[in-house]
């Protein structure tokens, strides 16, 4: 895929998301939506990313039985580890949102980010989108990145990039996310790889 339009699928994501913090209020939310051939292009296995996007769906179950209205959840899976974003509105209920999503089938980890607070603003939500959208496009001008080895979640100004890359990817992300204007914070969750698995998983080029 060439680079303008992995570019417009960036904008077309966060367009996306824009548009449902919009709509009606939903305390729930997945990270794992992808698009096209943006799937083929992603380095874990077909496998993984199934499993991925099976572990936010559960996940989203449990925690709206477990919860209610008692936590705004963000699930991004990637490889497994699971990052929870958003608020809850106690530290019992943060930890309880924890020890329920431990519990789904396939998670490797969990990363618990939530915030002991009220739900944000819609104003907040609609910031961190374009935030997001940014830093997505900032990875994809990035001549010496594979922007789509990255999965960008921001919540309240904080970013959280997530992937399978290897250390110098990992570096020139982050000086990136960081000159992106909105950014207080980069948070890195990366499954560092060698240079040497790269070249064996990267997806080449067409011809």
């Amino acid at each position: 895929m060439t680079r303008p339009l992995l570019r417009f699928a960036a904008a077309s994501l966060a367009a996306a998301a824009f548009a449902a913090t919009l709509s009606a209020c939903t305390p729930l939310v997945l990270g794992g939506a992808a698009v096209g051939t943006l799937v083929a292009l992603d380095r874990r296995t077909s496998g993984t990313q199934l499993e991925d996007e099976g572990i936010e769906l559960r996940a989203a179950a449990r925690i709206r039985d477990a919860m209610g209205e008692r936590a705004h959840v963000n699930i991004s899976s990637y490889n497994r580890q699971v990052l929870l974003t958003g608020e809850a509105l106690t530290e019992a209920d943060k930890q309880r949102v924890g020890q329920v999503v431990s519990g789904v089938e396939n998670v490797k980890g969990i990363y618990n980010e939530l915030g002991v607070m009220g739900p944000s603003s819609l104003t907040q939500r609609s910031s961190d989108t374009l935030v997001t959208g940014k830093v997505k496009a900032s990875l994809v001008d990035a001549r010496d990145l594979s922007a789509n080895a990255f999965r960008v979640v921001t919540e309240r100004g904080t970013v959280y990039l997530m992937g399978r890359v290897t250390q110098r990817e990992a570096d020139r992300a982050t000086g990136i996310a960081r000159s992106v204007g909105g950014v207080q914070r980069v948070v890195r969750l990366f499954d560092i790889i060698s240079e040497e698995e790269l070249q064996r998983i990267a997806p080449q080029p067409a011809r």
